[in-house]
């Protein structure tokens, strides 16, 4: 009971799952992506063991059809061979997507209405248990109207799907998934966007920050190798890309001084520091412990600390 968008970034070659429902921790059961691969959707309840009553989601979907689509079949290929074995395949919802963007889609005559599924180039929208039949179009041109990486259109879709009803019992979990286009045989480096929220009141609402703290995370790593390379026109673009993304990170806030300060901009980092360690003393200390790991320069940390609290520093270290 469930609505979901899977998708390939044409550009990139990302790959994504994007889904919402009313139940406890839908990022566990329902998105499946492999990088070169494929993603999968893999939702709505079948029957028991014994064709009656309640079942439960179908999970094998998304592990299985990535398995066939990474030995060659085609989404349309692998989904067509997982309904022929599937003796529950009526009740079953699923969308799969391959590496070449081809779409495959499966709303069974059986599940619960409103449900249905709309596929278009590259993507494919789908729901069940709706509040209407308008919601899974309202997902795909949520999706195409929005501009930005793979994972903010997704996000598009579904907030444009919630917009028109969303799931009929109302919202509880979300999750957002985005794989590199091109396995690098590092799977964990190939997760582009990784997170969900598994109990929320508003859960697309927390979905939009994590994923706007996913990418001021990520920028601070690529200002960190920007300034490690000498590129430090970059690495300071980068990092009031990170403040302006989350200004709110104390985490944030810090590593960027230090990386200003490491810069040669010192009255930049100073600021930033003063601030910080008036608010949270945490960080201050912190910052002392660094030069043991070699972290920090000794020097360096002596003269923020003596310039941030206005404690005595040698003329040398001036």
């Amino acid at each position: 009971m469930t609505y979901s968008l899977v998708a390939r970034d044409a550009e990139t070659g990302e790959l994504g799952i994007a889904v919402q429902t009313h139940y406890f921790q839908v990022g566990t059961l329902v998105p499946w992506a492999r990088s070169g691969v494929g993603a999968v959707a893999a939702q709505a309840r079948g029957p028991g063991a014994d064709g009656r009553g309640r079942g439960h989601v179908e999970v094998r979907y998304g592990p299985l059809g990535l398995d066939l689509m990474e030995s060659g079949y085609s989404a349309e290929q692998a989904l067509k061979a997982l309904l022929t074995a599937d003796p529950f395949a009526d009740w079953r919802q699923v969308a799969m997507i391959d590496a070449t963007g081809g779409v495959a889609t499966h709303t069974g005559s059986r599940c619960v209405a409103a449900a249905g599924h709309r596929p278009g180039p590259g993507f494919s929208a789908q729901g069940n248990m709706m509040a209407s039949d308008a919601v899974w179009g309202a997902i795909a041109a949520g999706f195409q109207s929005a501009n930005g990486r793979l994972a903010e259109r997704m996000l598009a879709g579904l907030e444009a799907g919630q917009a028109a009803g969303g799931d009929l019992r109302g919202q509880q979990s979300a999750a957002l998934l985005v794989v590199a286009g091109t396995a690098s045989g590092q799977p964990w480096l190939d997760r582009q966007v990784d997170i969900r929220v598994d109990d929320h009141t508003a859960p697309l609402v927390e979905l939009r920050r994590l994923l706007r703290l996913r990418r001021a995370y990520t920028t601070l790593e690529a200002a960190h190798v920007a300034l490690a390379k000498g590129d430090r026109p970059q690495a300071e673009t980068l990092r009031s890309d990170v403040l302006r993304l989350a200004p709110e990170v104390s985490e944030l806030r810090f590593w960027s001084a230090l990386d200003s300060a490491a810069a040669g901009q010192l009255d930049q980092a100073v600021a930033i520091l003063t601030e910080l360690f008036a608010a949270e003393a945490c960080w201050l200390e912190y910052m002392r412990r660094l030069p043991a790991s070699g972290w920090l320069d000794r020097d360096l940390a002596r003269l923020l600390e003596a310039r941030t609290t206005g404690s005595h520093v040698s003329a040398k270290h001036r």
